[in-house]
């Protein structure tokens, strides 16, 4: 009985949450309007535009499957290459210390400059267009990763490391064996917060460097023609597609890998 109460009380979690956040939308879209005399798109509205995109009703030009492939491509590229140059670095750093102490005060000064403080720097380094675009991207997500995972090096217990090279693990073989394994958590952990970054970033990169398609390119053309409630549904759009990638990919993985391996207390 026990079980099944907590299987209903985990099942109507998520529908409290999403009834929290549509009243208190209702609320600030009823004040809003109320007080400032200025239409605030209402959660059905919102669905109503959202439906009407969803069914093939162009959006600055272009189809709001396009808009969602592009900015999905152009974050798939910066945040895959983030990811890569990120767990490399950790994993150099944290095996090697004078590689550590000589660069990692160039990390935690780059993770210091807000993901918007690069656009002059993408503009003169790339121009208006995609790649300035994927730069912005990949060198906010660059230093979570980076920082979490020579974290997660540091923190494998040396036993484990001693135990890999009596057993004959050396080089390459001892990285995948024993530190990529003991730095799993906080890799996933890096991962999550440089998905959080780089999602914003991308968003709020396709509004300023004219990429001419994407989530961010429509809201800001959608206010410019007072499309208010297209913005919103764009909005919503951004909101879902972080909520899947978060909840259903990396949450699969940890469940995977983590839990399976017992090194979620390790961190």
């Amino acid at each position: 009985m026990q079980r099944i109460l907590r299987a209903l009380q985990s099942a109507m979690m998520p529908v409290a949450t999403a009834a929290l956040v549509l009243g208190t939308w209702q609320a600030t879209a009823m004040i809003i309007t109320s007080v400032r005399g200025v239409e605030f798109p209402t959660p059905w509205e919102t669905g109503v535009s959202l439906g009407r995109l969803l069914a093939g009703h162009e959006l600055v030009n272009r189809s709001i499957y396009r808009h969602v492939l592009d900015s999905l491509a152009r974050w798939c590229w910066g945040f895959g290459t983030a990811t890569a140059a990120g767990m490399l670095y950790g994993l150099v750093a944290g095996w090697r210390r004078g590689f550590e102490q000589l660069t990692v005060p160039i990390v935690h000064m780059l993770q210091l400059v807000p993901g918007l403080a690069w656009i002059p720097v993408a503009l003169l380094l790339f121009g208006i267009g995609e790649r300035a675009t994927v730069f912005m991207i990949a060198v906010t997500a660059f230093t979570p990763v980076a920082v979490n995972v020579l974290s997660g090096v540091k923190r494998v217990d040396g036993a484990y490391v001693r135990a890999g090279r009596m057993l004959g693990a050396r080089g390459v073989d001892l990285f995948l064996r024993v530190l990529f394994p003991g730095a799993l958590p906080s890799i996933l952990a890096g991962l999550r917060i440089g998905l959080g970054n780089s999602w914003r970033v991308l968003v709020a990169a396709e509004m300023v460097v004219g990429t001419g398609t994407g989530l961010g390119y429509a809201i800001i053309q959608s206010r410019w023609t007072l499309d208010y409630h297209s913005a919103f549904a764009c909005l919503a759009i951004i909101c879902t597609i972080g909520l899947i990638l978060e909840r259903c990919v990396f949450s699969a993985v940890e469940r995977v890998t983590v839990e399976r391996w017992g090194l979620s207390h390790q961190t």
